[in-house]
Formats: C-alpha cells, sequence, structure tokens
C-alpha cells in the first residue's frame, strides 16, 4: 500500500472520526473502503455526445466505408480546375515594355 495526506474541513474530520469511532475500525480502513466504493459504484460517463446519435445500423465500425459512400462522404474529392496565374504589375510593365 501506498501512503497518502489528505485534508479535511473540520466538520467533515469531526464526522469521520465518530464513525470510525463507533464501528471500532481504523481510520484508515475506513477511508479505503469509502473510496474504493465512491469508485466502485458506477462506470463513468463516456464523452460528450456518445450515444446522442443512432444510425440505424449495428455494423457502420465493421462496414465504414459502404456507411460513407451512402452519405456521399469519403468519396474522391471534386476536381477544381487551377486559375491562371495572376499578372502582378511588374511582370505587366516588362511586357509592356518589351513590346514598345
Amino acid at each position: 500500500m501506498k501512503r497518502t495526506t489528505i485534508y479535511l474541513d473540520g466538520d467533515l474530520e469531526l464526522r469521520l472520526k465518530a464513525e470510525v469511532q463507533r464501528r471500532h475500525v481504523p481510520m484508515a480502513e475506513f477511508v479505503r473502503e469509502a473510496v474504493e466504493a465512491y469508485l466502485t459504484r458506477e462506470p463513468p460517463p463516456g464523452p460528450p455526445g456518445a450515444g446522442a446519435f443512432a444510425s440505424g445500423r449495428s455494423d457502420t465500425a465493421h462496414d465504414i466505408d459502404a456507411a460513407l459512400a451512402e452519405t456521399g462522404f469519403g468519396g474522391d474529392p471534386p476536381v477544381h480546375k487551377q486559375a491562371p496565374p495572376r499578372r502582378t504589375r511588374r511582370r505587366t510593365q516588362r511586357r509592356a515594355r518589351r513590346r514598345a
């Protein structure tokens, strides 16, 4: 076991000492049991939003590509034409000098 220190409010310390005396158990044992009971009473909540949405499908994780294809997400990205290079003032001035 590992030794640790905890800080308690005065009222909480008095209540803890009273309960320990009433039960006739060492304070360390009582605190260990209380912490264990607190940590195992219910599973911790999942991340925010977990389980908030239902797709109606049970095989989504197994067949993710098909599920995404149905929505149009995850396919090939659209092809965009590349815009012609912009002419800068300096470039335009050079061309004008050449022509003159």
